[in-house]
């Protein structure tokens, strides 16, 4: 713990306050009163406040789970499957069942209608994932580069982004980054039976959330296979064991709730297909493999720069920054080689990883400064702060963008003219 106790208490409280406050779904304050009149003056309301093509589905897809009950759910899969053979272009499927249910539970205990339901799930979730991301930075750089971590994460313009609207990819960052780090507590504490049946729920939920699940299964996979010359921790056969039984129990819950191994199949085959053929997908999800680094670029210029900084430096001996970098490199591998599947939603789970690499390179820096170290770090962290929180502001508030693609980031950034 820091010298300062008090400081570093207040620091992170504010912290965490600020991240959690702009994270509160936007209906919150609408119509407020005079309790909730000055922050709703504050909160930071996204220009797209419509109803979404992808968030239209959902809606339909919780309100149908609403009106069936889960033992209907083969029937809303059937349903899917019959529209999208008559579509030219992709729809997202039912099996993207996790964030589905959760609206419903929402639904069912708050008595929210689907939209909102979305949205709040939306909402709570990026705030697990704001708080998950401070637990986890603790576990790798100790209360110091937590706080740093913390403050960065805070206001995170594409976490804030997601958190304002009801779509999946927020949701799905949660439990990528809760498996990641239940990874990373494995291979330090091997053979804790809690640990692994975490890690084994962690990934079943993972798979049951998202097709994307794929992309992060295969990244820990790397990860467990380059321990062998990085010693991160000790990869057991416990380890391994869990690594596949979680997706394939994951799987199997998939497989009963579409009513079968040939249904679930199909489902994902017209998805994928069909997405070849959709318009929109083609314009907007297609791009060389450096996609994501222009995307990154345009919206945390400061950020991407400094964890590219600290990637060229690494050596053996900073553990975290390896495995957090190795995890951007192996998912980004993939994910940058999809054929019309590239859009910065999907780059949500990036943002820790960054931000820790970020704030290593701003540590290297100001390393040899003995007196003033820590005052030059606070200040350096909060004037990025104060960028994200900017860049945050011109991308989804004063600019209604909805999509995070390379022209509506562009256009909100004036780099292109609006037609």
């Amino acid at each position: 713990m820091p010298r300062q106790r008090p400081l570093f208490l207040v620091g992170f409280g504010l912290a965490l306050a600020l991240g959690i406050f702009l994270r509160l779904p936007f209906s919150v304050f609408e119509g407020s009163g005079a309790p909730l009149h000055a922050l709703a003056a504050l909160h930071p309301t996204p220009g797209f406040t419509g109803i979404g093509f992808d968030e239209n589905l959902y809606r339909k897809y919780v309100n149908s789970l609403i009106r069936t009950g889960l033992g209907g759910y083969p029937q809303i899969v059937d349903h899917y499957i019959e529209v999208q053979k008559t579509l030219t272009g992709s729809i997202l499927p039912p099996v993207r069942f996790l964030y589905i249910f959760s609206a419903y539970l929402w639904h069912q205990i708050f008595g929210s209608e689907a939209l909102a339901a979305l949205h709040d799930v939306a909402s709570f979730c990026s705030i697990l994932t704001f708080v998950l991301g401070t637990v986890f930075a603790w576990r790798l750089k100790g209360p110091a580069g937590a706080l740093g971590v913390t403050a960065l994460m805070s206001v995170a313009p594409t976490q804030l982004h997601m958190s304002q609207h009801a779509l999946v990819d927020g949701f799905f960052t949660f439990w990528a980054l809760l498996s990641l780090w239940l990874l990373w507590e494995n291979l330090r504490s091997p053979r804790r039976w809690q640990l692994l049946v975490a890690y084994i729920v962690g990934l079943a939920l993972l798979v049951v959330t998202k097709e994307n699940f794929v992309f992060v299964w295969l990244a820990l996979v790397a990860l467990i296979i380059t321990n062998h010359w990085l010693q991160f921790g000790r990869v057991t056969h416990e380890l391994l064991f869990a690594t596949i039984l979680g997706p394939l129990l994951g799987a199997v819950a998939l497989i009963f709730l579409a009513g079968g191994i040939s249904t679930l199949v199909e489902t994902y085959q017209l998805s994928v297909s069909k997405n070849y053929q959709l318009t929109y997908a083609i314009l907007t999800g297609d791009g060389p493999w450096y996609r994501y680094l222009v995307d990154l670029l345009l919206v945390s210029p400061v950020v991407l720069l400094l964890a590219l900084g600290a990637a060229f430096r690494l050596d053996r001996t900073q553990k975290p920054e390896l495995f957090l970098s190795l995890f951007i490199a192996a998912s980004y591998l993939i994910m940058c080689n999809i054929k019309y599947g590239m859009n910065l939603r999907y780059a949500n789970m990036w943002d820790l990883p960054l931000r820790v690499l970020a704030l290593s390179q701003i540590t290297a820096w100001f390393a040899s400064f003995a007196r003033h170290r820590g005052l030059l770090m606070i200040l350096s962290v909060a004037a990025i702060c104060a960028f994200e929180l900017r860049q945050y502001i011109i991308l989804s508030v004063q600019f209604p963008l909805y999509e995070l693609v390379t022209e509506g980031l562009l256009r909100a950034l004036h780099i292109l003219k609006s037609p």
